[in-house]
């Protein structure tokens, strides 16, 4: 078994920790700071920021809501809020954590329902950078997996495009982790796109759609998938033409919003299929959000080949590590 659960885990938390101390700086500091890229090492001691602790949160929430029976959006809201109410309290919570989650997180912790505390503007990458999980958590049906991407985007960033990016994010994981090729992967994607721009998933959502003002549910969440669509055409030009010593944001984008966090973190993959150490550090050496692009980079590369992906030198010290093995021990079983 290639364990692909642990493996996509593990490969998340190495980005991010890997991306760290490059975030919000420009390729040219980040070559003075570290040296050439493809020579970057992972930090020590290797710490990881909020898009590792928020993929645990949800971790943690989904496992106890599949413990308490068949997972739905009641199910999974109420300890989904209560894990992300207690990371917004955690005195970790001090490694740059975005501005839309920490709000969010203030009204889930207020009491508010979700729908209120959700933040209808924000398109952030916050939204996927921690929904690997539902990629990986085996039993759910493509409703339940959709459905829940969706909603844990939603209690945070309601816009329809952090939904629709997590959602796609969430299959993108599962696909790799089953077994898909990689080269026909972005094929794949905007296959499901399309399949879905039209989809509006009442049951999990609910009346979230109406906060935007937008004339229809189903208005509503082609707007989302429509951008994603856009992002993934981009990709896939760009991957036709790719250079791995150029800085992959000029093509897809910087990765602070979702769609953007998931198009150039798959362009880092998908340049190194074969290498995703090289992967990691391509993403971390790249002037947007590198700790996010590395983070979804690691998950989509341990997701495709599993634990044997990464160095153990690296896996032996990477913060929350039992957790992560875990978590991962859980979903490979």
């Amino acid at each position: 078994m290639k364990r692909a659960a642990t493996g996509a885990l593990l490969g998340l938390a190495l980005g991010d920790a890997l991306g760290f101390p490059t975030e919000f700086n420009d390729v040219p500091s980040i070559l003075a700071k570290c040296g050439p890229w493809r020579e970057m090492e992972l930090p020590r001691p290797a710490i990881v920021t909020d898009d590792t602790q928020m993929t645990l949160a949800l971790a943690r929430g989904l496992r106890t809501a599949m413990e308490r029976g068949s997972l739905g959006p009641k199910r999974l809201e109420r300890p989904l809020r209560e894990e992300f109410v207690d990371w917004y309290q955690s005195p970790e919570n001090n490694r740059a954590p975005g501005n839309t989650c920490l709000q969010a997180c203030y009204l889930l912790k207020s009491g508010k329902p979700w729908e209120e505390a959700s933040q209808p503007h924000s398109k952030g990458c916050g939204a996927n950078m921690r929904v690997a999980p539902l990629g990986l958590v085996p039993g759910l049906s493509d409703e339940q997996r959709a459905g829940a991407a969706q909603l844990q985007s939603a209690l945070t960033h309601g816009h329809p495009t952090a939904l629709a990016a997590s959602d796609l994010t969430a299959h993108a994981v599962r696909l790799l982790a089953e077994g898909a090729e990689p080269t026909g992967l972005v094929g794949l994607l905007r296959s499901y796109a399309y399949d879905n721009r039209e989809t509006y998933h009442e049951r999990w959502l609910g009346e979230l759609w109406t906060r935007s003002g937008a004339p229809t549910p189903r208005a509503f969440i082609t707007s989302g998938w429509d951008e994603c669509l856009a992002v993934l055409e981009r990709l896939e030009a760009a991957l036709k033409h790719a250079n791995p010593e150029t800085d992959p944001c000029l093509a897809t984008g910087a990765g602070w919003i979702a769609e953007e966090a998931l198009a150039t973190a798959l362009s880092c993959f998908l340049q190194c299929v074969d290498e995703p150490v090289t992967a990691l550090r391509r993403a971390a050496c790249t002037s947007g959000d590198s700790d996010s692009i590395a983070c979804l980079a690691g998950a989509f590369a341990g997701a495709h080949l599993g634990t044997g992906a990464w160095p153990a030198e690296w896996t032996a010290r990477i913060e929350y590590r039992a957790e992560l093995l875990a978590f991962g021990a859980l979903w490979d079983a």
